[in-house]
């Protein structure tokens, strides 16, 4: 049985790769480059140990639909500064434009430390163009802050929900004297995180571009756990390419969400895509890899294969990650199917739907014969069969 894929634009997305090697001054960055070609080996070919198996040329998903999300921007825009941020605004501004002298660098850390609000962040960026001024106009110094200072400016924007500025940190040509850099990137992409605000994300992602901040390992983790929360596989399709052309070596944690939400939608060409992808950047499955990857196989009707990459989780895994198996396992046999039927187009689920309550006590049944120890409820699968249908 094929299970239903939404398109074919993930498949051009990620056919070609090129090199860039990225570095920038201040920023202190480095991407190591890397040609990311889709392999002509048949993936996860240390199956192969086990089983004599070969997996078909495989092509990447297209087109979905997008869920739309709105920025979540704080809104306490009218709530009053801090007395603490107030009082080290007016010393720092009657020192630069009064005193005509340069205010101690404490004044502006403490003052970072102190905002709380959007009005905090308002005062802190005054304090910033004075200072700015006064370091061009009587000081003759050009460069801007230091990257730790603007790193904590961003840090602190986001903590304020003071948004709108913590953009402004990102922008290579300003009048505060901050350079834009991926940490203070990720501190925004954070904060879009936890509140799932892809226009956000998407936002930043922009004003990286256009800034010419070079994409890193780090901003790939959050991107794509983003895409992954709000299940936008369109999205991180899209995001997928841009990090692989950049030549960005991409991290567990992005192979992890990848993997994890194409397994979720069914979209086993988008698994197999991403997963050679992963195998040439390393051999060893994750917990959630190697159970996308068994989801997979299940879905392509080869249970004994799936029970057989979990066998290798089984010996492979670190001590401390081996619990996490019956875990995922007991999630696979009563969440997974209620999860990957509803995404399918309503003609295909009753065929998916009899096919997973034959395949996945085939599945559990060969990983018994293994002699491993498992013990999964399957009430789930069998009783609720008008929710799978």
């Amino acid at each position: 049985m094929k299970v239903f894929s939404g398109g074919r634009q993930f498949a051009r997305l990620l056919k070609s790769s090129v090199l860039l090697n990225s570095a920038a001054g201040c920023r202190n960055f480095s991407s190591e480059s890397r040609i990311l070609a889709a392999p002509q080996a048949a993936c996860l070919p240390w199956l192969h140990q086990l089983h004599d198996t070969t997996f078909s040329s495989i092509r990447f998903p297209g087109h979905y639909t997008a869920k739309a999300h709105f920025s979540t921007e704080s809104n306490n825009a009218e709530i009053a500064p801090t007395e603490a941020v107030k009082e080290f605004h007016e010393k720092i501004l009657e020192s630069v434009n009064t005193k005509r002298t340069m205010s101690p660098n404490a004044w502006l850390w403490s003052l970072i430390e102190k905002c709380e609000s959007h009005k905090d962040i308002e005062l802190l960026f005054d304090c910033l163009e004075n200072i700015r001024r006064f370091r061009l106009s009587n000081l003759r110094i050009h460069d801007n802050f230091n990257c730790n200072l603007c790193r904590e400016i961003a840090k602190a924007c986001a903590r304020a929900g003071a948004i709108d500025f913590g953009k402004k940190t990102l922008w290579k040509h300003n009048v505060y004297g901050l350079t834009p850099s991926v940490a203070s990137a990720n501190h925004l992409l954070k904060y879009a995180k936890v509140h799932n605000d892809v226009k956000l994300m998407v936002e930043i992602m922009g004003l990286l571009k256009k800034n010419d901040v070079p994409l890193q390992p780090s901003t790939a983790d959050i991107v794509f756990s983003i895409c992954n929360n709000v299940g936008n596989l369109e999205l991180m399709a899209k995001y997928f390419k841009k990090f692989v052309k950049a030549g960005v070596q991409l991290r567990t944690a992005a192979f992890d969400a990848s993997m994890d939400l194409a397994a979720k939608k069914g979209d086993t060409e988008a698994l197999w895509d991403v997963e050679k992808l992963r195998s040439k950047s390393m051999k060893q499955l994750s917990l959630v890899t190697g159970f996308s990857c068994a989801k997979g196989l299940i879905l392509g009707r080869k249970p004994q294969e799936a029970a057989s990459i979990i066998q290798v989780l089984n010996e492979t895994l670190p001590e401390t990650k081996k619990s996490g198996i019956m875990v995922e396992l007991q999630k696979l046999a009563s969440e997974w199917p209620l999860d990957v039927v509803k995404h399918q187009p309503e003609d295909k689920r009753k065929e998916l739907a009899a096919a997973l309550k034959s395949d996945i006590p085939a599945m559990i049944s060969a990983l018994l014969n293994t002699g491993l120890e498992v013990s999964v409820d399957l009430e789930n699968l069998t009783s609720k069969e008008e929710m799978l249908q």
